[in-house]
């Protein structure tokens, strides 16, 4: 899911439509939206009166102070450019402008967290309180961070748990381990200096793979 973000951010501004109408009634102050993307998904809170607060990867306002440029949408091209630099803020935009032409999920968390979500008018209280920059990372702090924190008061995201869990499944595998002593042997006896001292540090470092496995 990470290397996803990351490279779907390259296909979200081309692929953008023309706005829809969305039905501003659905949404109360303090609700969870989320748009599903290509490859990942996209998280805000309602503010109320076509206002939502998302967390969003921006290099502009690192480079500029030009006001009226960073509050329009944030582009493809602003968005990649922050990703790579760990540049975001916590901005208001319309929910058309958030969405980006997606449908919107309301509270669609919900479901899967077993927390109960906090009052609306705390929800957003919170979510208004951290408007602004931010340090942004893929795993660590992102959109879902953000607005898990504002409903249920614990910033966690299940699509860095996701990507997480793939990566443990690849790399702590016992097929990682075989592979990681086999290579790691071959490359030291084809250098010609496969020392004890080499050789007892590959084989720990596979036996570490395979314990983790």
């Amino acid at each position: 899911m990470f290397l996803w973000q990351l490279l779907s951010v390259l296909f979200v501004g081309s692929k953008k439509q023309q706005k829809p109408k969305y039905e501003l009634s659905r949404y109360k102050r303090g609700d969870l939206l989320e748009v599903p993307r290509t490859l990942f998904t996209h998280f805000g809170i309602y503010l109320g009166d076509d206002r939502v607060a998302h967390l969003i990867p921006d290099i502009l306002p690192a480079v500029s102070r030009n006001k009226g440029a960073i509050a329009k949408m944030v582009t493809n091209q602003r968005l990649l450019l922050g990703v790579i630099s760990k540049v975001a803020s916590v901005r208001v935009d319309s929910v058309a402008d958030f969405a980006y032409g997606s449908d919107v999920l309301v509270n669609h968390t919900d479901k899967v967290i077993k927390r109960p979500p906090l009052d609306g008018d705390e929800v957003a209280r919170r979510a208004e309180k951290l408007l602004g920059s931010v340090t942004y990372s893929l795993l660590w702090y992102n959109c879902e961070h953000y607005v898990m924190y504002c409903r249920y008061g614990v910033a966690i995201s299940y699509q860095t748990y996701q990507f997480c869990t793939a990566v443990r499944r690849v790399v702590f595998s016992r097929t990682s381990a075989f592979l990681t002593a086999l290579g790691g042997v071959g490359a030291l006896l084809c250098a010609g200096c496969a020392t004890p001292l080499a050789l007892a540090c590959t084989l720990l470092v596979s036996f570490t793979v395979w314990m983790a496995a």
